[in-house]
């Protein structure tokens, strides 16, 4: 027989693995699907607005073939100014850290063998990315029980530092990540990059895990896809709540096209390496559409929230004047410093709405909206650890606020419309800083090299395609703003270009200030 105090432990036990239990259960799946190089325009579903909030199609959405971004988007609200850093590891690790490029001092992409400095570039600027002691929201989402699935791109960091190896920072599961920003090849007959034996090719960067589909007629976007679905499966059958990163390769070069899809623009009159890319973002597509039917097959899709977004502005081949191309009506494209090169799209959804879901009460998504007000990619750190019932260690700043009030379909009230672009790198735009404050933005060049010091001031509401410079004709709002721009640049410690003799250039206000 049973004595008293023994039934107590197996009471206690019980309760504790039932709350256990309970406590993982009562925790929502998350899907970051995350796109590189797309821009705003690179998809059939409009992101930019009217005057009025209504998304409006330009030529480039008509263009590419995206139905599962549109179906996304029907079960939840895209945002039409939503921003990144104007290129890739900078946004990413903003994406793991919830801080500014400016902040965490990776402020140009990473290159894999070497420092990515160039000749002005501060000396400390952080070129070797995350680390095994960074906090990131893939080690704190383990705190809270998540098995947290890399799949794709890393960029986190070079070859034999510890950002090389998701795994180091918070992940469970890694298919494809490595310190490599784009694929040697999207073909499977090209072992994605990887030196093909018995073949005298270039020796390219290889993507890594996926030595099964060498040789095989499967392209990246597919491989990565499945591979992706077989890790959701896993963690379901093992009552784990997850967090899947599917970061893709595409649409970043090489525009090698996705013979599923290349049919679909032979007659479109673009140039060979646009109907690539086409065929890129249809592929992309087709694995969101893909993970969306998967969850739904696994019975989680009700308490699976999915967040959509690219990296930075487009890279899109279409050819055309710098200033306007892949991005157009945007100015500009990935590494510059106008909304082409920053603007990116972004949605969030539940993958199957249910309001009465209650991981759908804890963070409601209105259905089929458009949000207008400024949001950033530093918002998705805190949304998704307030909803998940993380805290953020107080001694971690963050550059971000919760998305909750805007995916409900408000505009939150208590967040300044306030976004900071950093860039002390030579790229298509080189030495700069961009400072949006609610309708107008500054863009400061600094004096370095044979770059004259100018300033640029754009008011987006009247010019969102920043075709009339207001700098000289505002010099009240360009005062405001340039105090504003050297406030935050000094919150985040930011590192400044050099002269060849390493002394720092600060910006400067224009003489008639």
């Amino acid at each position: 027989m049973n004595s008293p105090k023994l039934l107590l432990v197996l009471v206690l036990l019980g309760f504790s693995l039932s709350n256990s239990a309970l406590s993982a259960a009562d925790k929502p799946n998350i899907v970051l699907f995350l796109v590189d190089d797309m821009g705003a325009m690179d998809t059939s579903l409009p992101f930019l607005t009217d005057e009025k909030g209504t998304p409006v199609k330009h030529p480039l959405n008509r263009f590419y073939r995206t139905p599962n971004m549109e179906r996304l988007a029907a079960q939840g609200t895209r945002f039409s100014q939503f921003y990144a850093q104007s290129v890739c590891s900078p946004t990413r690790i903003s994406i793991m850290t919830g801080q500014n490029a400016t902040r965490h001092k990776t402020t140009n992409w990473i290159k894999p063998k070497s420092n990515n400095r160039s000749k002005f570039t501060p000396a400390n600027w952080n070129w070797t990315g995350l680390t095994k002691s960074s906090l990131t929201l893939t080690r704190l989402l383990g705190q809270s029980g998540y098995q947290s699935i890399h799949v794709g791109k890393g960029h986190f960091g070079p070859f034999d530092h510890e950002g090389q190896d998701p795994l180091n920072l918070g992940f469970h599961v890694n298919i494809g990540g490595d310190s490599i920003g784009q694929p040697g090849s999207y073909y499977g007959k090209r072992n994605y990059g990887n030196k093909v034996k018995g073949q005298d090719e270039k020796n390219t960067y290889g993507v890594s895990h996926l030595t099964d589909y060498h040789g095989s007629d499967t392209f990246l976007t597919e491989a990565l896809t499945i591979e992706a679905k077989k890790a959701v499966t896993q963690s379901t059958e093992e009552k784990k709540p997850f967090y899947l990163y599917m970061a893709h390769y595409a649409l970043h070069a090489p525009f090698n096209s996705d013979a599923r899809f290349a049919k679909n623009y032979l007659k479109s009159g673009k140039p060979k390496n646009a109907q690539a890319y086409a065929t890129l973002v249809e592929g992309m597509d087709k694995s969101l559409g893909d993970l969306l039917d998967h969850l739904n097959a696994l019975g989680v899709a009700e308490d699976t929230l999915v967040l959509f977004l690219g990296d930075n502005g487009g890279d899109a081949p279409l050819g055309g004047a710098h200033d306007y191309g892949s991005s157009a009506p945007l100015r500009g494209k990935k590494g510059a410093h106008y909304e082409g090169g920053t603007r990116a799209p972004f949605i969030a959804a539940w993958a199957r709405p249910n309001p009465a879901n209650p991981h759908q009460k804890r963070l409601p998504i209105s259905q089929g909206t458009t949000q207008t007000q400024l949001a950033t990619v530093m918002d998705l750190f805190p949304t998704i650890l307030n909803l998940v019932g993380q805290e953020i260690p107080k001694d971690h700043p963050i550059d971000a606020h919760d998305l909750k009030a805007q995916l409900s379909g408000s505009p939150n009230p208590d967040r300044p419309e306030i976004f900071l672009s950093h860039f002390p790198h030579e790229h298509r735009s080189n030495y700069y800083t961009g400072f949006r404050h609610g309708d107008w933005k500054l863009i400061y060049h600094y004096p370095v090299g044979k770059q004259k010091q100018r300033y640029e001031l754009f008011n987006l509401r009247s010019d969102p395609f920043e075709k009339a410079d207001l700098s000289t004709k505002n010099p009240a709002e360009l005062k405001r703003l340039f105090s504003e721009m050297t406030t935050h640049l000094k919150a985040q410690g930011a590192l400044f270009p050099v002269t060849a003799d390493g002394r720092k250039i600060t910006p400067v206000a224009p003489e008639f200030l």
